[in-house]
């Protein structure tokens, strides 16, 4: 297919404003940032005037940085002032995002808004936090062409979701999609997608023309779109390009994105058709590999990503590696079958006899 026109994006605000420090970005919406102890180094959270307080979407990672930046945030001559959080909106569930609500809403007696299939999923993954690895997943890995040593390292590691989470309060305020918030000023619409994580929602308010995109849409990178072994067969990348199809029915192209990471721009139905295009060309290449002959899920890596994997990035790359087979797998496209040892082996079905 032929590459889309590579319209440049916008980025109208400037420098991202240090941990403990605010920006306004439009009227009455702040922009905050967050230190993170990963590759991806800080993820931004935005606050919106609501009454005398400030509804807070997403939260941080809950370490000591973030917990010491949301102390300087908050307080006498502080920038967020003396009352603080009203609520905490949360887009997902991923710690980066919602390690910090348990103490915010503790501390300041606020809610937590997110969509059902977050907060349960989030409940549910904290769970694990100290339990071994279950059979389940050993076998999942196992199936992907994983060696002994990688084994070893996921039940080493299992459980690990839930150390940067404060505990999350035991009640919550449900978002479903189209619904409309009204905070402060403005009306808010909830527009709920899938695929990077189980019900995402975004925000966007139409009278300021501003959508909070949490990981949906990012500017400068794509969003890890992974399968887990909870459910195997899933196919989260037909999700997540549904998912983008919709923000592009639903909302104009000149909105101001407010994203997770890097900085907010303009131009959003050119980045969603770039995220588009990119992935259609990773499924060609993935393609021709496998028209070539059969593959494990590991030996793919190479037509999907640009940089070598590690161990650290080894769960990343399965999982989405595993997402773009299976959305091809349920498409007719590919075909797979597991030998005598259980490992599973990818073939274009072009290459079949």
């Amino acid at each position: 297919m032929s590459k889309p026109e590579r319209i440049p994006l916008v980025y109208p605000c400037g420098e991202a404003p240090a941990p403990g420090a605010v920006r306004e970005v439009a009227p009455g919406v702040l922009w905050l940032r967050m230190p993170l102890p990963l590759s991806l180094d800080h993820i931004n959270l935005w606050a919106v005037q609501d009454g005398e307080g400030w509804a807070i979407f997403d939260t941080g990672m809950h370490t000591p940085a973030t917990l010491d930046a949301w102390r300087t945030l908050i307080g006498p001559g502080a920038p967020l002032g003396e009352c603080g959080p009203s609520r905490i909106l949360a887009t997902h569930m991923h710690p980066d995002h919602i390690g910090m609500a348990g103490w915010l809403t503790r501390k300041f007696g606020c809610e937590l808004w997110m969509t059902r299939g977050e907060y349960m999923t989030c409940r549910v993954l904290v769970g694990d936090t100290g339990r071994e690895a279950p059979a389940e997943g050993i076998g999942f890995y196992r199936r992907t062409g994983w060696d002994a040593e990688a084994l070893e390292t996921y039940c080493a590691r299992f459980g690990g979701y839930g150390k940067h989470i404060s505990p999350l309060p035991q009640r919550y305020r449900r978002l479903q999609d189209g619904q409309q918030i009204r905070i402060g000023a403005h009306d808010w619409q909830v527009v709920v997608g899938s695929g990077h994580s189980p019900e995402h929602a975004c925000f966007y308010c139409a009278e300021l023309k501003v959508l909070i995109s949490g990981d949906q849409v990012l500017p400068r990178i794509s969003p890890n779109v992974s399968v887990f072994p909870t459910e195997p067969e899933a196919d989260p990348m037909g999700e997540w390009l549904e998912s983008l199809a919709k923000l592009k029915r639903q909302l104009p192209a000149d909105v101001l994105v407010l994203p997770a990471h890097n900085e907010p721009f303009e131009g959003l139905h050119a980045r969603l058709d770039r995220l588009v295009a990119g992935h259609q060309r990773s499924f060609e290449r993935l393609i021709q590999l496998l028209s070539e002959g059969p593959k494990r899920v590991v030996d793919v890596f190479g037509a999907l990503f640009a940089r070598p994997i590690d161990a650290d990035l080894l769960p990343l790359a399965t999982g989405e590696a595993l997402a773009n087979l299976n959305y091809l797998v349920q498409r007719g496209q590919v075909t797979v079958r597991e030998d005598e040892d259980g490992v599973a082996w990818y073939r274009a079905s072009t290459a079949e006899a």
